[in-house]
């Protein structure tokens, strides 16, 4: 299915464009993103053209770039890994700007998606995987509605340190339309 733009109180999501590329490469390549989201290389323009272009348009995922309402990039989500025989998929987003953190377009932007994964997608079941040390997320998921079901003990390595990786997940019948 394809979506062009879903329109949200505080955030639009639509397509991905090249011109993203370069606030992707900006924002991935800094230590704290790469940490918080397991990126273990550098990244580039070039390389994030490759991802618009060719790795996020696979059958099995779904991508939007993340606005504000006037329009500018703050971010990127996804459905990836969907497996429909199972009703099963991966969530991912990335809001890596902390100026445009707390303030409520992380909240929308994953309850669009997960409206769109249950209702549009008939998935029951929705995962993210997040690095133990980043407790800020692991509490954002518990308040979106999103349950711990494993660890996996010093499965992720960055910078010399080892974290655990923790698996979450919410069911179709926990989530509510809204939060």
């Amino acid at each position: 299915m394809e979506h062009k733009e879903i329109k949200g109180e505080k955030v639009i999501l639509r397509e991905q464009r090249e011109e993203d590329a370069a606030f992707f490469a900006q924002w991935f390549n800094q230590p704290a993103i790469m940490f918080q989201c397991g990126f273990t290389d550098q990244t580039d323009e070039e390389k994030e053209l490759k991802y618009i272009n060719e790795y996020h348009k696979s059958e099995d995922s779904v991508w939007f770039t993340v606005t504000d309402r006037e329009g500018a990039v703050i971010g990127e989500t996804g459905l990836l890994r969907m497996f429909p025989a199972w009703h099963c998929t991966d969530l991912t987003i990335i809001i890596p700007d902390p100026e445009k953190q707390h303030k409520g377009y992380g909240t929308e932007a994953i309850r669009l998606m997960l409206d769109m994964a249950f209702n549009e997608f008939d998935m029951n079941r929705v995962s993210i995987g997040v690095v133990g040390l980043n407790t800020d997320a692991l509490k954002f998921y518990q308040k979106i509605g999103f349950r711990q079901e494993g660890v996996q003990e010093q499965g992720y390595y960055y910078n010399g340190e080892y974290s655990d990786f923790v698996m979450m997940r919410i069911l179709r019948k926990e989530w509510r339309s809204g939060g």
